[in-house]
């Protein structure tokens, strides 16, 4: 069995940012020579998430409204992970919600995504300095699966 893997790091300037991530993930297929199998892309960042949807600016804004009413940021107070001096429990939820994870078909070393399906990675608590990661996250491309 085939198998790649790569990292993608990304520069999330804002609290919450959804980055349309599928030429990377789609250059990463084309990198890898695997052309039928299944394609794994995964966060590899606690407070963030991969997910497919369309890349519509009025949709994402719905999504930021929706989390927000299920999840508010604050008052921070309100979540007993924040006791132990973070801000940043809701961003864990946010996370839960939209998942870790994608997995995608791969057919002739393409994604086979409907017409309106695009990747995007989903940061949760960008914009602000962290420990050993600064601004910049990571996210996984691992297409694989494939057969001999």
């Amino acid at each position: 069995m085939k198998s790649f893997r790569k990292e993608l790091w990304f520069n999330v300037k804002t609290r919450r940012e959804f980055i349309n991530i599928t030429s990377q993930v789609e250059e990463c297929l084309k990198e890898s020579g695997i052309k039928e199998g299944l394609c794994l892309v995964n966060a590899m960042h606690i407070t963030a998430s991969v997910f497919i949807n369309d890349d519509e600016e009025g949709l994402h804004s719905d999504f930021e409204k929706f989390l927000e009413r299920l999840a508010p940021h604050a008052p921070v107070e309100q979540y007993r992970h924040n006791d132990t001096g973070e801000d940043n429990a809701d961003a864990h939820i946010k996370r839960q919600l939209f998942g870790r994870e994608v997995v995608a078909a791969v057919t002739k070393g393409k994604l086979d995504f409907g017409p309106w399906e695009q990747i995007f990675y989903g940061e949760f608590d960008g914009g602000r300095k962290k420990a050993g990661a600064g601004k910049d996250y990571r996210g996984i491309v691992a297409p694989g699966l494939a057969g001999p």
